[in-house]
């Protein structure tokens, strides 16, 4: 047994919770819901035994390192960060509808992971550059900051088709008018940035000591660090806005949007379209 077994498992268990939870967003059975809550739950501690599984291999054929340094790695674990922070928010506010905006980005991330043309899934050496110390506390951080956008856009998407439901005055037991109320939306998306702000700033910290320690400074203004520093000032001045100028709703449902796809290309665009320092993270 190894731990391929164990992604594959947790690809399926993602891709029906996501079903599941869109169904009860579609059909309002509550009977449905806590079978993509069960769902969730199998491919998140499937995916911790696969992650944990795929560390001990390494070690097993000479190489020993956190599974953490390539693009296949990084999307399994960037998977896991939301599924697990989904989980906890799903606990702490009791709602359920939520995971039909939330966990196809878990589905999706394990999808690409393992049928993506180029995805290299072998475990390999580490390249000098990934030979650190710092190697586990910058991508950690960085990517349960990930796992929080994924879920602030998700909320964003849903506070604009409830803002669209609440316009138009559709009635509660209509698909979009059976949401949760747009106050707690919005304070469920300004939360989640919050959360996800802090640990972004955490892997841009840990970036930088880790770039001076590979690279002799601490910043050189590399493709994937100009992008970060860029995803940064983007979620700043959404908190700036909110905490200055009282912003909230629509114009923060549509900052979480656009900060999460400036996130996506930090993290695929870099990799793929333009090169520097950070273009093994595509092997």
């Amino acid at each position: 047994m190894n731990s391929s077994l164990f992604f594959g498992i947790t690809t399926l268990a993602y891709l029906f919770a996501s079903v599941f939870y869109i169904a009860l967003f579609v059909f309002k059975n509550r009977k449905i819901g806590p079978v993509g809550t069960a769902l969730t739950i199998l491919g998140t501690l499937t995916l911790t035994i696969a992650i944990g599984f795929r560390w001990y291999e390494s070690y097993q054929i000479g190489i020993g390192h956190a599974p953490l340094t390539n693009m296949y790695e990084s999307l399994v674990f960037f998977a896991w960060c939301i599924g697990l922070f989904y989980l906890f928010m799903e606990y702490k506010y009791k709602n359920k509808v939520i995971g039909a905006f939330v966990l196809p980005f878990a589905f999706a991330a394990m999808a690409y992971a393992s049928f993506a043309k180029g995805i290299n899934q072998e475990i390999s050496p580490l390249v000098p550059a990934l030979q650190s110390n710092w190697l586990i506390a910058h991508v950690v951080t960085c990517f349960i900051g990930y796992g929080a956008f994924a879920m602030a856009a998700g909320l964003g998407i849903m506070y604009l088709l409830k803002k669209s439901a609440v316009d138009k005055k559709l009635p509660a037991n209509t698909l979009l008018g059976s949401l949760p109320d747009l106050r707690f939306i919005d304070d469920m998306t300004y939360k989640t940035i919050v959360f996800g702000f802090l640990w972004l700033s955490a892997g841009i910290i840990t970036g930088a000591i880790w770039a001076n320690e590979a690279w002799g400074t601490y910043w050189s203004w590399d493709p994937k660090e100009t992008w970060s520093i860029i995803t940064w000032f983007i979620y700043a001045l959404t908190l700036h806005a909110r905490f200055t100028r009282g912003w909230g709703g629509t114009r923060i449902a549509w900052l979480a949007i656009i900060g999460f796809a400036s996130v996506i290309f930090t993290y695929f665009g870099v990799n793929f379209v333009l090169s520097g320092l950070h273009s093994y993270g595509s092997n």
